[in-house]
C-alpha cells in the first residue's frame, strides 16, 4: 500500500468490484478527487467524470481474467477544468490471496503531447500550403519572363541576338514547366515521365512551326526523382532537344522525330535524346563547343553521370548515363550534338 500511495505517477488500486483500495497522492492531487476515496467505486470519484461505460467494461473484463488494458485513451471532462487526454493501463496483480483480486490502474496525461502533435501537424500543413503557393507564383513569374524574352526576340534586328534570346526563352520555359510539376506534387518528388512530356510539349509549341512535320515525344518508366535531380534532368533534356531541333533538322520543311527517353534500374539510370535527322558532322566541320554543351556536361558531372553519343543511323543519340547502364561514353572528339 505504501508503494501505491507514494507513487509519483497517478496510480489506483481497485478490488474486484472496482472499489478503490488505495490511491497515490499524485492521483488525488492531479485529478482533484475526494480526499477520502478508499471504498468508493471508481465511477463515483470526483463529480462522476470517471463514470465512463467503456472504461468500466474494460476493467470488468480485466477482473474476469481477460488480457490487460494496454493503452486505453479517453478524454476526462471535469466541471471547471479543461478536458484532459489520458492513457490508462490496467492489469491484475499476482496476489498470494486468490480471493482478493487487485487491479492496478495507472494514468498518464498526454494532453500536452497531443497538443504538440496537432501544432506540428498544423505547421507542416501550413508549410506545404505556403510552399505550393510559392511554387505557383514562381512558375507564373517564369512564364512572364519567358514571354518578355520571346517578345524581345521578335523585335531585335540581329539574328545572333535573336537566337540567344530564344535559347534563354526555352531554358526559362523548362524551369517553369518543372515548377508546375513541383506544385502538383504533395510529397516533393517529381514524376519524371509527365514532366518530360510537358517539357517536350512546351518546347515543341515554341520551336516547331508546322505541326505534323516534326514530332517531339517523351517516354520512359514510372520513375520518381527528387526536385533537385529533376531540375538538372530537365535542363539537360531542354538543351539536347533544342540542339536537335536546330541542327538535326535545319530546313524549314524538315521532317523527322525526336524522342526523349528515361530508364532506370535500381540506382542506375539513363536519360537519352535521339533524333533521326542529319546526323553528326565530320569532326573537322563541327563548331566550337558552346554554352549548351558546357551546361550539359556540367549538369551531368553534378549528377555523377557521363555524357555518351553515338550514331543512330540515321540521326544521333545522346545519353546521360549514371551507374552501370551500358552506353558509349563521349570522347573529346565526340561531344554532344550541341557541338554539331
Amino acid at each position: 500500500m505504501a508503494l501505491i500511495v507514494s507513487s509519483e505517477a497517478p496510480l489506483v488500486l481497485l478490488d474486484d468490484e472496482l472499489k478503490v483500495v488505495a490511491a497515490s497522492n499524485s492521483f488525488r492531487r492531479i485529478f482533484a478527487v475526494q480526499p477520502d476515496l478508499v471504498g468508493l467505486r471508481l465511477t463515483d470519484l470526483g463529480g462522476g467524470e470517471w463514470n465512463v461505460p467503456q472504461l468500466n467494461s474494460l476493467l470488468q473484463a480485466t477482473v474476469a481474467g481477460v488480457p490487460t488494458i494496454e493503452a486505453y485513451e479517453m478524454d476526462l471532462v471535469r466541471q471547471g477544468h479543461k478536458p484532459r487526454r489520458l492513457v490508462l493501463r490496467a492489469h491484475m496483480l499476482d496476489y498470494f490471496d486468490a480471493d482478493n483480486i487487485r487491479i492496478a490502474l495507472s494514468i498518464t496525461d498526454i494532453t500536452e503531447a497531443r497538443l504538440a502533435e496537432r501544432l506540428k501537424d498544423d505547421l507542416v500543413r501550413d508549410k506545404e500550403l505556403l510552399l505550393q503557393e510559392l511554387q505557383h507564383r514562381v512558375a507564373n513569374s517564369l512564364q512572364i519572363i519567358a514571354s518578355v524574352l520571346m517578345q524581345s526576340a521578335r523585335k531585335v534586328q540581329s539574328d545572333e541576338s535573336r537566337i540567344y534570346l530564344q535559347d534563354a526563352h526555352h531554358r526559362v520555359m523548362s524551369i517553369a514547366t518543372l515548377q508546375k510539376q513541383l506544385a502538383a506534387s504533395r510529397i516533393g518528388e517529381v514524376a519524371l515521365r509527365p514532366y518530360l512530356t510537358e517539357l517536350c510539349a512546351s518546347i515543341g509549341a515554341s520551336m516547331i512551326p508546322r505541326a505534323g512535320r516534326l514530332s517531339l515525344t517523351a517516354k520512359g518508366d514510372d520513375a520518381m526523382v527528387s526536385p533537385d535531380v529533376s531540375v538538372s534532368l530537365g535542363l539537360i533534356g531542354t538543351e539536347l532537344v533544342i540542339n536537335c531541333l536546330k541542327h538535326a533538322f535545319p530546313g524549314p520543311d524538315s521532317a523527322g522525330k525526336v524522342v526523349v527517353d528515361y530508364r532506370c534500374s535500381g540506382t542506375d539510370w539513363t536519360l537519352s535524346v535521339e533524333d533521326n535527322g542529319s546526323g553528326m558532322l565530320p569532326v573537322a566541320e563541327r563548331a566550337k563547343p558552346g554554352l549548351g554543351t558546357g551546361l550539359v556536361e556540367a549538369l551531368a558531372n553534378q549528377l555523377d553521370a557521363t555524357v555518351a553519343v553515338e550514331e543512330a543511323n540515321p540521326g544521333t543519340k545522346v545519353s546521360i548515363v549514371h551507374g552501370g547502364m551500358v552506353a558509349i561514353q563521349a570522347s573529346a572528339a565526340e561531344r554532344p550534338p550541341a557541338c554539331r
